[in-house]
Order: structure tokens, then C-alpha cells, then sequence
């Protein structure tokens, strides 16, 4: 007698560290507005983020980080000082990163990619350029791309 045992699918999410409440509204608004299923998760800034992560990867939180969206200029530890101790942890360092800022500076890029972030976004002005983002990223991060 063979038995087969089926196990739910872990919850994923789309995890954000953004410290303006205005932006994470936009944010909601335009990942809703682009229809994405995925669930959002915020952190108020990057030590609240790795706080999140850590207590997943301790199996503390069952909601799986499908990817990490992070705006590079936030208080207690800003984007590169939250990447570098993302990507310095075995347990976190697979997780795709994307820096979402309004900074458009040659140097803050160079420095995103040096500590191994997936991708650097610049936000988009218009909340429709917002929505197509979101869109993109829903596309390309989580239907297209195959995560661990």
C-alpha cells in the first residue's frame, strides 16, 4: 500500500521595508491595482526587517519571503546597511533583494550591486508608472523566475 502525503505550499509574500507611510500605501494601491495575489509585508525600517527574517528563518513565521523589496534611505539601518546583513547571513542570502528608492545616483548603485542585490528600481513619479512596476515585478519575480 503506497500512501501519499500532499503538504500545503508554505505562504509566500512580498516583504517591504519602507519607513513613509504614504509610499507603503501607494505601494498596496499599486500591487492591488496590478492585481498581484501575493501578499504584502512591511517593516517600518531595515533592523525591523532583518528582526522579520530572522525570526522566519528560525521558523518562527511560517510566511515564506518570496522577495524583498527595500527603499535604500530609511532610519536605525538604512538599505545597504540592511543588505549587507541580509546577504551576510547563510540563512537570508538567497532571498532576491530589490532596492526600490528614489535615488538615481550612480554611486548608491554601484554600491547595491557590491553588496548583492537583485536588482536596482528607481520609483517610478506617477502611481500609474507605480502600477506597471508592480505589474513587472509580479511578471518577472514571481511568476516568471523560480525561487527556492
Amino acid at each position: 500500500v503506497t500512501v501519499r502525503v500532499t503538504v500545503a505550499p508554505a505562504s509566500r509574500a512580498v516583504w517591504i521595508a519602507e519607513d513613509d507611510l504614504d509610499d507603503r500605501l501607494l505601494l498596496e494601491d499599486a500591487f492591488r491595482e496590478a492585481r498581484v495575489s501575493m501578499p504584502l509585508r512591511f517593516a517600518d525600517d531595515g533592523e525591523a526587517l532583518l528582526d522579520a527574517l530572522r525570526a522566519w528563518a528560525n521558523g518562527k513565521d511560517p510566511v515564506v519571503p518570496a522577495l524583498v523589496l527595500m527603499d535604500l534611505n530609511m532610519p536605525l539601518l538604512d538599505g545597504h546597511e540592511t543588505l549587507q546583513q541580509l546577504k551576510a547571513d547563510p540563512r537570508l542570502r538567497h532571498i532576491p533583494v530589490v532596492m526600490l528608492t528614489t535615488s538615481h545616483a550612480p554611486h548608491d548603485v554601484e554600491r547595491s550591486y557590491a553588496y548583492g542585490v537583485s536588482s536596482f528600481i528607481s520609483k517610478p513619479v506617477t502611481f500609474e508608472g507605480l502600477v506597471e512596476l508592480a505589474d513587472t515585478l509580479n511578471q518577472y519575480w514571481l511568476r516568471t523566475v523560480r525561487l527556492p
